[in-house]
């Protein structure tokens, strides 16, 4: 009871501690998709503010459902600009809470996961607790889960899905009767938000069709649930269909109407012409080698040997020793039993709950390493499979020191290093580009950004009619190209309002220096880590620590 209790307040911490870094807000980017794959759309189509719109929403086929950031980021979106619009909150569209808005909505969807895992503990033979503490302590939640990546959405209808199969476990007999309902809305939700959903979906839909046929039930009974099952995922495919279809092709109801009083017959000749299914262009996209080279191109092990420990650490190897023993148990059993007519023992037996959760864990992770882009977030949903399997009470956590060690340096990393001072010195120029002198007296604002990520530009909250500020992305680009670029708006730097300011990591900031031009002013931004130029070692021993481990704001010197 004692240890229950400290399990509770441990676990009511650690749910402060998600809320709380969340409003901070945290500084650290992990990568440009936590933006723009929803809030820099959004904030460009409901706020009508300069954003830089991604190809995947660009493009003749696009990738992307426009259902889930206009339900997460849009919603969030719409509620700032009302309260604006109503006074009361008269500057409520900031950087902050451009930022922080959608995030927040994020964290509070991330206690599914919570949820969830109490809910699925006791039915896995897990300590609910020791689940919970595990997953909350985990910097994957504390950092993954509170952004708005597609990743995360994916993750959490992960875990409805497997409290949606898991449910019957308790009783089959006495199942509810709209599971099937259920279960056929979020696989295909999921299916629209991220195609590679069927990878987490697939065990627990065989899991759950498997304990439709041992339930005994009737031939009627079990064609009227996967009926079910089969209805609500085409209606709900239809709905995310037609939303896409409006959204992409601009249709207008009224304007189809309009049009020679069209027919109801010609509305939906012209829409099934126009019809956008994202999932396919995904997949049409995603399939072809070359496409998926052009994002990076990884060694088909990498998501097992590299990924998962970089997400999971010890959990991670524990679980893959933990899946070689049993498969060496049931090879072994297979051999004395030959195949009798019970098949292999145990594997899908509810007393043996183990098995079937390293199933949800691996044969994803299997899938996803077919392809040869493989990042570590697309991983991240397999968090609830390894905690249940990792809580189970027959197997003690042995290692909660380095546990903890690894989950501290992964918050900090993460959380506030790695590419840590962009989202700051977004804050910064936004308030220097609307600050009451800049607001009596037009200034003209370039923003050159080198060796960064991409910049969302949302954040500088700038309106899609202002022309005063000039947003450059230089990306990676080596010496000679940044040079040319800056010398370049440097001769061009002519008019008294005009500020140049130039953006770099400090590991880079010696490039500048040989460009032939001075600065009057000099920002750092501490801390950020850049691990594509990250610091060296000797530099980071001596006094310049500081500046390796910062990000640069120049403002180019117009008397130079």
């Amino acid at each position: 009871a004692g240890a229950a209790m400290v399990a509770r307040a441990l676990w009511a911490l650690l749910a402060a501690l998600r809320a709380g870094w969340c409003l901070l807000p945290q500084s650290g980017y992990l990568h440009p998709d936590e933006f723009f794959q929803a809030p820099e759309v959004m904030a460009g189509d409901i706020l009508n503010l300069q954003v830089y719109y991604p190809w995947e929403f660009l493009s003749n086929s696009p990738c992307r459902t426009v259902v889930f950031p206009l339900m997460t980021s849009g919603v969030t979106y719409w509620v700032i600009k009302s309260l604006q619009q109503l006074d009361i909150c008269s500057s409520c569209i900031n950087s902050y809470t451009l930022l922080v808005s959608p995030r927040l909505l994020f964290t509070i969807f991330s206690f599914i996961l919570d949820y969830s895992v109490y809910r699925l503990a006791p039915l896995w033979g897990a300590d609910p607790w020791k689940a919970l503490v595990l997953l909350a302590g985990s910097y994957v939640t504390l950092v993954f889960y509170t952004r708005t990546f597609t990743n995360t959405l994916e993750g959490l209808l992960f875990a409805l899905l497997m409290v949606l199969v898991s449910s019957r476990k308790s009783n089959v007999g006495s199942a509810e009767p709209t599971s099937s309902s259920f279960i056929g809305v979020v696989t295909a939700a999921g299916f629209f938000n991220r195609p590679t959903f069927l990878a987490f979906a697939l065990m627990p839909l065989l899991y759950w069709a498997s304990l439709i046929v041992d339930s005994q039930k009737s031939i009627k009974t079990l064609i009227n649930d996967f009926l079910k099952f089969i209805l609500c995922a085409c209606f709900t495919a239809f709905v995310f269909i037609t939303a896409d279809t409006f959204y992409f092709t601009s249709v207008s109801l009224d304007n189809l109407y309009s049009t020679n009083k069209s027919s109801l017959i010609d509305v939906i000749v012209q829409l099934h012409d126009k019809m956008v299914v994202t999932p396919f262009n995904f997949l049409s996209y995603n399939l072809n080698p070359h496409n998926l080279a052009l994002h990076g191109s990884h060694p088909r092990v990498t998501h097992f040997t590299v990924n998962g420990v970089m997400l999971f650490g010890i959990l991670h190897i524990l679980a893959i020793g933990a899946g070689f023993k049993m498969l060496k148990k049931y090879v072994h059993q297979l051999m004395l039993v030959r195949w009798r007519c019970r098949g292999l023992p145990g594997l899908l037996v509810h007393s043996e709950g183990s098995p079937i959760l390293l199933l949800f864990y691996f044969v994803p992770l299997a899938f996803l390493s077919l392809f040869s882009h493989q990042e570590p977030r697309f991983l991240i949903p397999l968090i609830l499979p390894l905690v249940l399997f990792s809580a189970s009470p027959s197997r003690a956590v042995r290692w909660k020191l380095l546990i903890v060690l690894f989950n501290l340096l992964g918050a900090l990393l993460f959380g506030c290093l790695h590419q840590g001072g962009l989202i700051p010195c977004l804050f910064h120029l936004e308030q220097l580009i609307h600050s009451p002198a800049s607001s009596s007296h037009p200034q003209h604002y370039t923003l050159l950004f080198a060796h960064t990520y991409m910049p969302p530009r949302s954040l500088l909250n700038i309106k899609k009619t202002d022309v005063h500020v000039q947003v450059i992305d230089m990306a990676g680009a080596g010496e000679e190209t940044l040079c040319q670029t800056v010398e370049q708006r440097a001769s061009n730097f002519t008019c008294s309002n005009c500020h140049i300011f130039i953006i770099i990591p400090g590991t880079v900031r010696a490039t500048i220096t040989k460009c032939g031009v001075s600065f009057k002013n000099e920002t750092l931004i501490f801390p950020h880590l850049s691990m594509e130029d990250p610091p060296q070692i000797p530099v980071l021993s001596s006094g310049n620590w500081r500046s390796q481990l910062g990000l640069y704001i120049l403002e180019l010197n117009r008397d130079h």
